[in-house]
């Protein structure tokens, strides 16, 4: 399944290098887009303005061939009742009526010949447009298409890819044996077959009994500073006690001085730490040693114990080493 996963991150990835080539394809075709489109824009703005001119250029010319026409129209009226007077005025006025026409007509011709010329700009500029904008749209067409190609191809190959682990994982749970799990998970993690023993009470001063009779090497500290503030004390249970500790080839205490009352405790020193007969334990979980003067080891390991502290540090020793570890997490074979 983290194949599969990561397969399917390095298509994403590839995706979207991808979705990101196309996206910079796009922006460079709308920038040259956008530069077509301006000269498209100036071009018809000249047309229109031009077209405009030439339109009302063309009204004033036929108003002015019309005043032309009617004045014409005056005159000859004018000429046939014979006033001489009336006659040149008619006459002026038909003649700069006539000249107005022309003058019009001169004007109208010029706009026709501007506009003619802008209109070649702007049908040669719009073919122009039109061309870059159908290469743009070939050249989309073409790297779109291209791209869903290689997108199916690369789905494809995931998807094969994906149908082979599916496979391996389907062959693997085939081959699954839910019993046989358990009994190796139960094998592996088992705590012992017993529960803990119960916490029973200790009595303070017999355990200290019990340790000094069991354990001739360790120091009876407690106790003998008990004993020595007892025979400080002159207590006749003291005395006792410490003519009872005494070695029996002791000399008598002497009444006479004070320091023959620790004269008559007879103190042992451990010349090393107390050791049991060392038995054999196994390691029920892992443990890493957090002191120098601990000692590292792995689940199913098989220890000698030393000695059992009541602190729940033991002393074990493992292929000559020695150190300390917690009780609970070994198990007596």
């Amino acid at each position: 399944m983290e194949d599969v996963g990561s397969s399917h991150i390095q298509l994403a990835l590839a995706l979207r290098d991808e979705l990101r080539s196309l996206e910079d394809f796009r922006e460079r075709q709308k920038e040259q887009r956008k530069k077509y489109e301006a000269v498209m824009d100036r071009v018809q703005k000249s047309k229109l303005s031009l077209y405009k001119k030439a339109m009302e250029s063309k009204k004033a010319y036929e108003q002015k061939c019309r005043d032309a026409d009617d004045a014409e129209q005056a005159f000859e009226r004018i000429s046939a009742n014979g006033q001489q007077k009336q006659m040149e005025k008619s006459q002026n006025k038909a003649k700069q009526c006539k000249d107005s026409a022309i003058e019009a007509e001169r004007v109208y011709r010029q706009h026709i010949e501007q506009l003619e010329k802008v209109r070649a700009e702007w049908e040669q500029e719009h073919r122009t447009t039109c061309e870059a904008f159908q290469l743009q749209e070939f050249d989309r067409l073409t790297i779109l298409r291209n791209a869903l190609w290689v997108h199916c191809n690369q789905l494809s190959m995931q998807c094969v890819k994906d149908d082979e682990f599916y496979e391996e994982v389907r062959v693997t749970l085939e081959g699954c044996s839910i019993e046989a799990d358990i009994e190796s998970f139960i094998q592996a993690k088992s705590t012992g077959t017993e529960p803990p023993a119960p916490v029973l009470y200790q009595n303070y001063y017999d355990r200290e009994v019990t340790l000094s009779s069991s354990s001739p090497g360790v120091h009876p500290s407690c106790g003998m500073i008990k004993r020595f503030s007892e025979l400080l004390h002159g207590s006749p249970k003291a005395s006792l006690l410490a003519a009872s500790a005494a070695p029996t080839d002791a000399p008598p205490p002497s009444p006479s001085r004070n320091e023959g009352v620790y004269a008559a405790v007879a103190v042992q020193e451990a010349p090393g730490p107390p050791t049991l007969p060392a038995q054999g334990y196994r390691a029920l979980y892992d443990y890493r040693a957090q002191n120098s003067d601990e000692l590292d080891i792995s689940a199913g390991d098989i220890l000698a114990v030393i000695l059992e502290g009541e602190d729940g540090w033991w002393t074990v020793e493992q292929n000559g080493q020695r150190g300390f570890v917690p009780g609970s997490y070994l198990e007596k074979l």
